[in-house]
Order: C-alpha cells, then structure tokens, then sequence
C-alpha cells in the first residue's frame, strides 16, 4: 500500500513576533461590570439629587410644586433603573443607585409600613364628592355606612346639596354649609362660621356646565361638642390647579387659599383641631407649609401605605388631607370609591 503525504500548508504571511513583545488583546473580549453601564449610571444619581435637593428646586411655573407632588414616585424610577443595572450586570450603575434608594428609604421608606392602631375616640371622615358626580345619593348613602362620626364634603353643588341633606339626615342630625363645603355630624355643632381664603380663582372652564359652577366661599369653622371636650373641625377645598402652556403648573389660587387658611389656624384658640379637606397638594408640596408646619398629617402617623386618592380611578396622590392639633391618630384609612373622581378618606382620632 501506497501512503500519499499530505498537502503542504502555504507558508505564513504574518509576521513572527519579536522577542520579549506582549501578545495582541482580544479587541472583542466584554467590558468588564465597571465599564458597563455608564449611561444607566447618569440618570440614577440625577433622581438621587432631585429627591434630595427637591426644596432648592426653583419654583418657576410650579415646577418647584409639581416634582414635590409626585416625588413618592420617583421610587418607580429608580426600580426601573435597578433592574436595567442587573440586566446589564453593571457595578458602576448600581453603585450610583445607592444614592437614590437612600434617599428614597429615608423620605418615604416609613410608610411602606402599617401604622395603624386601634379604633379611636372619634372617627372622622372627608370627601371630594365631585360636582360631576352623577349619583349624589349613592355617594352619600356609602359615606353614612362608612362609621363616621364627623364628615366633611367638599365641591358641594346647589344642584346636589338637597339630595344630600336628605341622605345624611338620619345618620347626621346636625349639619351646616357654607358654599361649596359643609359638615355632617352626629354630635352638635356650635360656632359655625365661613373662613375667608382669599379665593379669586375665576371661572372653572367650559368643560363643566353652569350648575357644577362654584361660589367663593370654600371653606368653614365649626366647633364639634364631644364627650371629651370641644373639638374644633375645618373644612377646606383649596384652589384648582392647572397646567396651562402660559402659566405651567398653576398653582397661584391653591397657594393663597393655603396661606390664609394657615393665618387661620395659627389664630385658633381652642387646643384640638382636626382640619378636613381637598388641598388640591400633598403635604410634601412646599406651597402648603403654612397648614404643614401647623398641623401633623393623620395618614402618615396611622396610615397603611401611601394613602393616594386622585384620580380615583388610577390614584396617583394623596391630595385629600387629614391634619390634626392637639389629638392623637391611631388609623387612618382611604375608603372605597363612589361616584366623585377623588377616594374619601377617614381617620380615628383619640384625646
């Protein structure tokens, strides 16, 4: 048997390498994960600062308001970054995201947490019934079953106002309002007054007919005699807020509302007071620091969670408001949707 060599290989045409020469890397080869992810890198520490300098935030437009009232959601942003820095295995943005989750923790981790207690001495309740409310007497038939000792109902309408002194007479033998507010409660009420606001809002729009329309007076006083002691109850629905290409985010109304709502309180005698409401804000919203740095949020020291309850169908912040003085929250609850676009809210509260 015959056994053919095989082929010779054509010679090389690269050259030999030098003594003592490094060999090439591998252009192709992967960054390794503190090279990865830059970019992811920018935006993490950007929400970190935001959230942390939040108040230093100009407020030109509102745009100071805007970032403030939907600062809770910047948590949302930075999951989402957490999770493209994993995908991306990348060591350099998750070390960036260490300042936002801070900061985060230390804003808002507080009220991922029950705080609720036990039922208190008195239970009181506010709602935003809405004047677009197309079923006025199943609203008010929901808020008479909720346990309330004391309702506040805000954007009330001279359309909707008899139908729902009708609804709550049984449960409320006593009720006062004033404009577009008013005060149900199973206890007497002395002292009912209109509060002054300040309110030069103008009309509010053409997409709400004529009956839906407000007057001035948006908010009242009234003192609530209970078994402990009086109690003085405010009811307030603070000025509309718009975002209009002239203006941003308009919040000049809103603003006024709440600084002389604030005048008020600050000049309240009486040592308990429970201030009901549609702020139109949340309590993080630096334009509502005259009513904030008087009062103490209910929802936040006995409340489950965030507490949001506009719009209804998709809340997005808590912008109706439970603040107390003098009295102690032990639960403070949002509760089920009825006809208004806003949740009403309650809360227990002790002496």
């Amino acid at each position: 048997m015959t056994l053919t060599p095989p082929p010779a290989s054509p010679p090389s045409t690269e050259p030999a390498p030098l003594p003592g020469a490094t060999p090439a890397r591998d252009t192709d080869a992967a960054p390794g994960p503190w090279r990865r992810g830059p970019v992811l890198a920018v935006p993490a520490l950007l929400v970190g600062l935001v959230m942390l300098l939040h108040a230093w935030i100009p407020d030109v437009g509102g745009l100071g308001s805007l970032v403030e009232t939907f600062l809770p959601w910047c948590g949302a942003v930075v999951a989402v970054l957490l999770v493209l820095a994993l995908l991306r295995r990348s060591a350099t943005a998750l070390v960036a995201l260490l300042l936002p989750v801070t900061v985060w923790l230390s804003l808002f981790g507080g009220l991922l947490t029950d705080r609720s207690g036990a039922p208190g001495d008195l239970t009181v309740a506010s709602h935003n019934v809405g004047a677009g409310n197309a079923d006025p007497a199943g609203t008010a038939r929901a808020l008479a079953a909720s346990g309330a000792d004391v309702l506040a109902l805000e954007e009330l309408t001279a359309e909707a106002g008899g139908t729902y002194e009708k609804e709550l007479a049984r449960t409320y033998p006593h009720h006062a309002v004033r404009g577009t507010v008013g005060l149900w409660s199973r206890l007497p009420l002395s002292d009912v007054r209109a509060v002054d606001t300040a309110m030069d809002a103008g009309p509010l729009g053409d997409a709400k007919p004529e009956s839906a329309r407000m007057p001035d007076n948006r908010a009242l006083r009234a003192t609530v005699a209970t078994g402990r002691g009086p109690l003085a109850v405010y009811v307030a629905h603070l000025g509309s807020v718009r975002v209009t290409h002239r203006t941003g985010f308009g919040t000049a109304d809103r603003n006024r509302n709440a600084q002389a709502l604030g005048e008020a309180l600050a000049a309240e005698r009486s040592e308990r007071v429970v201030l009901l409401g549609d702020f139109n804000g949340t309590v993080d919203d630096r334009a509502l620091s005259a009513l904030t740095s008087r009062m103490r949020s209910a929802q936040e020291e006995a409340g489950d969670g965030f507490g949001f309850t506009w719009p209804a169908s998709f809340p997005v912040a808590r912008i109706d408001q439970i603040l107390v003085r003098g009295v102690q929250p032990s639960r403070a609850r949002v509760l089920a949707g009825t006809g208004s676009d806003h949740l009403p809210v309650a809360a227990d509260v002790s002496w």
